[in-house]
């Protein structure tokens, strides 16, 4: 490449406007690959292969060791739908200054994992795929925490294996409520998939916004709609999209709702009371999406259902108060993994 000040002055001015084009904030979005090839992991990512449904797949994971005393206890970081292991990087930096092993999988179908063409979605699926991987980490018994969808499938995983779970923690889990229950409108697989090849980084931003940030905006965020923006524009465009498609219609038919009750783990509800999540809840009627996604009264709620559990609640957070405070989310979190 020559340098722009060896090239006659027009040109040099051209090129340069080009650049500030490509490269200016909000101007051009990144592209990753099918398995969100070119995002920096902010640890070591290791794939784990093995075969489900006839075929074979990889899930990427970053496996962190201790960087403070070693307690001997594994945490397991169950990710969000619009989310990676990588989202939960400062929660992995905490946990392993605190002494804990810390393993923050990717789920089938999300960010560094493999795409199927043809998968049977179900959250005993996915908690299945995940206990393989403990298995071949050699990881008998863990402390397992999930966030949003990674809520729900937190709770399968508890409910599958309750001798493998040494306790569960919820952050702001979707499932709190069965949304179709509730009234919300269902939507085929092929509707949910016209809806997310539609997604870009300006709609990615204005959701996350309002929802996961109550209405704040920080620059640290702006990675997560690349990240998220990139995977969907590369060219797993269509695949990701399907994907994601068949796992909105696992969340709105598979509900855990019911379950609760039969927790039987210790088990803690991290709440940002001012989420407002709820599938479905964007082509509900008016009367409908009023009753749906009070987190405010659904985690106190919640709480009663499953017994002996702990709430903890950040007033005014929004859906993701590992992200939005991490400071404040990740002392609350190790102070509530402590023996009680």
């Amino acid at each position: 490449m020559y340098p722009i000040s060896g090239l006659k002055k027009p040109l040099a001015l051209l090129l340069a406007s080009i650049t500030l084009f490509v490269t200016a904030p909000g101007r051009a979005a990144s592209t990753y690959g099918e398995q969100l090839e070119g995002f920096q992991y902010p640890f070591t990512l290791q794939h784990f292969s093995f075969s489900s449904q006839q075929q074979p797949l990889s899930m990427g994971y970053m496996d962190v060791k201790p960087a403070g005393n070693a307690n001997g206890q594994t945490v397991v970081l169950l990710h969000g739908k619009n989310f990676c292991g990588a989202t939960w990087e400062e929660s992995i930096r905490a946990l392993s200054a605190a002494g804990y092993r810390v393993v923050a999988p990717d789920q089938i179908g999300f960010c560094s994992a493999s795409k199927p063409s043809h998968y049977q979605y179900s959250f005993q699926q996915l908690a299945d795929n995940t206990h393989q991987l403990l298995a071949h980490l050699n990881i008998r018994k863990a402390i397992i925490v999930g966030h949003s969808t990674g809520g729900m499938l937190a709770t399968r995983y508890a409910l599958m294996y309750p001798n493998n779970t040494q306790q569960l923690v919820l952050v702001n889990p979707i499932g709190l409520e069965d949304w179709k229950a509730k009234g919300a409108p269902w939507r085929s697989v092929d509707q949910w998939y016209q809806r997310e090849l539609k997604l870009d980084a300006t709609g990615i931003k204005k959701y996350e916004q309002h929802t996961y940030y109550s209405g704040q905006w920080k620059p640290d965020y702006d990675k997560w709609v690349d990240m998220l923006a990139g995977l969907n524009a590369g060219p797993g465009h269509k695949k990701v999209a399907w994907n994601s498609a068949l796992i909105y219609d696992m969340i709105f038919t598979q509900p855990v709702f019911y379950e609760f009750s039969e927790l039987k783990v210790p088990t803690t509800l991290m709440i940002g009371t001012a989420d407002t999540t709820a599938i479905g809840s964007d082509i509900a009627s008016p009367e409908v999406k009023a009753r749906l996604g009070h987190y405010e009264v659904l985690g106190k709620e919640t709480a009663k259902r499953i017994p002996g559990a702990q709430l903890i609640e950040f007033p005014g957070m929004g859906h993701a108060p590992q992200m939005e405070a991490p400071a404040k989310f990740n002392q609350a979190l190790i102070r509530a993994l402590s023996p009680r």
